[in-house]
């Protein structure tokens, strides 16, 4: 109920929230969900699935989204780790642990199939990543201003510098995810553009991100495999 599982036979060493950004993608949350359980409990770990929605048509945030997930997270439990998560993306391998490093943020999809397994660029922390809340609040989260698709990853990745921290990755053998893809052939074949950055995140930082964080809790709600928070 709710997406939340602990271990039956043993006591879970770690308590992961799984927190996936949203809007209208039924498809893929499916095949997400499908996958994602089992592979959570061959690790035994104790977990929660939240689904963080976005009303209406206007621009997505994930980044924004993804700052309201950690918030109503935390007040259900002191979880250990944070792991941010595409709709889109599945793992391979089931010794990528769904856990933190404990001194950086970790960026766990370190070889996707859509980029032929290798990163796109170096600074990369798209995807799938991992942090402790003590790493979130130390880069004061995500921005909150990036509406439309792409360029928050850019900034977080400089967020991460510049809290006086660095990006460990998943070894690429064990960060391998596949991008599931429903739409038109013509879509698939056009070639991956990194998005340009629109801020000056050496300003910014401090003062767009948890800090100044509002939005409206539209609803709450324990469905059998996850726990969806919509929010205008």
């Amino acid at each position: 109920s709710g997406g939340h599982y602990r271990p039956p036979h043993c006591f879970a060493r770690y308590k992961s929230a799984i927190l996936v950004a949203y809007r209208n993608q039924e498809k893929y949350l499916r095949h997400l969900l499908y996958y994602i359980h089992p592979f959570l409990q061959r690790q035994q770990l104790s977990y929660t699935i939240y689904l963080i929605q976005q009303v209406g048509t206007g621009s997505f945030n994930r980044a924004k989204l993804l700052n309201v997930g950690v918030r109503e997270a935390m007040k259900d439990e002191e979880w250990d780790c944070l792991v941010l998560h595409d709709v889109d993306l599945v793992p391979e391998n089931d010794y990528n642990l769904y856990i933190c490093d404990e001194y950086y943020p970790k960026h766990m999809a370190s070889a996707m199939d859509k980029f032929q397994y290798t990163l796109p660029y170096k600074s990369f922390f798209g995807g799938v990543s991992a942090l402790t809340p003590e790493h979130y609040m130390k880069m004061n989260g995500f921005p909150n201003t990036y509406w439309g698709d792409g360029g928050e990853n850019d900034d977080i990745a400089t967020r991460i510098h510049l809290a006086g921290m660095k990006i460990v990755r998943t070894s690429p053998h064990l960060g391998r995810y596949r991008v599931m893809d429903y739409n038109e052939e013509t879509e698939i074949q056009e070639p991956w553009k990194r998005p340009p950055s629109r801020h000056n995140t050496r300003k910014t930082w401090k003062a767009d991100g948890m800090n100044t964080l509002q939005f409206r809790l539209l609803s709450r709600i324990k469905h059998p495999l996850y726990t969806k928070i919509t929010v205008d």
